[in-house]
């Protein structure tokens, strides 16, 4: 009989009341980073997460459902770039750009804010420094690339000081606060002989470019682009270079199966080598700012196709 009785299903389990949900509630809260901290790793994927609370209420009809919490992860992806010589000319266009492409900037140059208005200088952050002397822990904080177009002539010592060390100078500082990813602009070589690269804006850039690939061997990218045009503003006057670059471009590339044969020839670059327009300059940086795949150095012609990819 006992043996019996034991196999029974329990009658408290029988008799056991349910519950059916007769009407949900559901809290949502988010919470996000107040501002941005120094990174510390290359990963530069933003986290937010939701936690989704949901109970039920009572009804005339019970079960014995309990209250959960479900974390909800969302894996958000953004880009806050740092432009060196945000103000200059080709500085500019690539702040334009990446402000149009919706993603956050900041721009450190000696002369902070441009002197012109546009609608598209309101939404960058703009900052007055010196690369030798600055702030990086306020300049690169929460930085996902810095884009360095560093540069200019001027006697030997000059040209050594701005094209190199100061490049130099921001690469460790961005390698330091964990920033995944240094985009340089620098110079086609022109095919010139070894003792004119010997001066010191090329000796300076090369240098550079040594110390942007070493300490980002697999993030890295070095643009050479050759003459850049565009519309240039120089002490609040507009120069128009893109009606010598555009058409002279144009002509180049539409004669390069009869000039190829002369590329050998050592200094021919400096009349075969097609201009680039700033514009694409600035689109090959924003491919370079979100492509992870594209890093090393890339010539005129590498320029103009990663440009392309962006404007598709």
């Amino acid at each position: 009989m006992t043996s019996s009785m034991s196999s029974l299903p329990s009658l408290a389990a029988i008799n056991t009341p349910t519950r059916t949900p007769s009407s949900l509630k559901i809290q949502i809260a988010a919470s996000f980073p107040s501002r941005p901290r120094p990174r510390t790793s290359t990963n530069n994927t933003r986290f937010c997460r939701f936690g989704i609370k949901c109970s039920y209420t009572e009804a005339s009809i019970k079960d014995d459902s309990n209250s959960a919490t479900i974390d909800v992860v969302a894996d958000i992806k953004t880009e806050r770039v740092v432009v060196l010589g945000g103000n200059g000319f080709v500085g500019s266009a690539i702040c334009k750009a990446a402000v149009s492409e919706g993603i956050e900037v900041i721009s450190l140059s000696r002369s902070g804010r441009p002197s012109y208005s546009s609608s598209w200088i309101d939404q960058v952050t703009w900052m007055s420094g010196d690369v030798f002397y600055a702030n990086w822990d306020e300049v690169l904080s929460g930085a996902t690339a810095v884009v360095s177009t560093l540069g200019g002539f001027g006697n030997e010592e000059q040209m050594q000081r701005i094209n190199g060390e100061a490049n130099v100078v921001a690469v460790s500082a961005a390698k330091d606060f964990g920033v995944p990813k240094f985009i340089m602009i620098s110079v086609h070589d022109y095919n010139l002989p070894s003792f004119l690269l010997s001066s010191g804006y090329f000796t300076g850039k090369r240098k550079a470019e040594s110390e942007v690939l070493s300490k980002y061997p697999t993030s890295g990218v070095v643009l050479r682009p050759g003459f850049i045009y565009g519309k240039r503003r120089v002490d609040g006057f507009e120069i128009p270079l893109d009606l010598v670059g555009e058409p002279l471009e144009r002509f180049l590339r539409a004669t390069e199966n009869f000039t190829k044969p002369l590329i050998s020839i050592p200094g021919s670059d400096l009349f075969l080598a097609p201009p680039v327009s700033v514009d694409d300059v600035a689109l090959a940086v924003i491919n370079a700012v979100r492509d992870d795949d594209f890093f090393g150095i890339f010539t005129i012609e590498q320029i103009k196709e990663a440009a392309a990819k962006v404007r598709v």
